[in-house]
């Protein structure tokens, strides 16, 4: 795993998920995207979405108990299957030569507070694309649908 030594990165990336922890608390986040683009170009090359849904309080009919949610090891055990999976799409993804920027965009229900300092921007998506959707996970509280859209290459098709 690549770990940033910058300290202008190390803080940007720890003001986002200090804010994106807060909107998953909240219940307001509904989107998170990694898009990378470019340094030259500014084309986006590969967008990483994960979809972030509330599960609704799923209630046993029956009897009014309400059923039993996924376990914090299973979810463990979740996230890690999807961390591998995203890790092994290198087999697949075509590699990225050129030098590369990234942005991270965060998609919120209208009732989110916004850091007074951040900006609205378009949605980077990806032109002539293929998509790969990864694992879900679930939660007692959300659901997570994670998908990778790249560039196809243009000697294809």
């Amino acid at each position: 795993m690549l770990v940033t030594t910058d300290p202008e990165l190390q803080d940007y990336i720890k003001r986002i998920l200090t804010q994106v922890e807060k909107w998953i608390v909240f219940k307001n986040i509904t989107h998170l995207v990694l898009a990378i683009s470019s340094k030259e170009t500014r084309e986006v090359l590969e967008r990483w979405q994960f979809d972030i849904s509330l599960e609704d309080d799923q209630v046993d009919s029956s009897d009014s108990t309400p059923i039993q949610h996924t376990t914090e090891e299973q979810i463990q055990k979740d996230i890690q299957a999807l961390i591998r999976q995203i890790t092994a799409s290198v087999t697949f993804l075509p590699s990225l030569e050129e030098k590369c920027t990234f942005n991270i965009l965060i998609y919120t229900d209208m009732g989110a507070e916004v850091p007074s300092d951040w900006i609205n921007t378009d949605p980077h998506p990806v032109k002539n694309f293929e998509q790969v959707k990864f694992r879900s996970f679930s939660t007692t509280v959300h659901k997570v649908d994670s998908f990778v859209s790249y560039r196809r290459d243009s000697d294809v098709c």
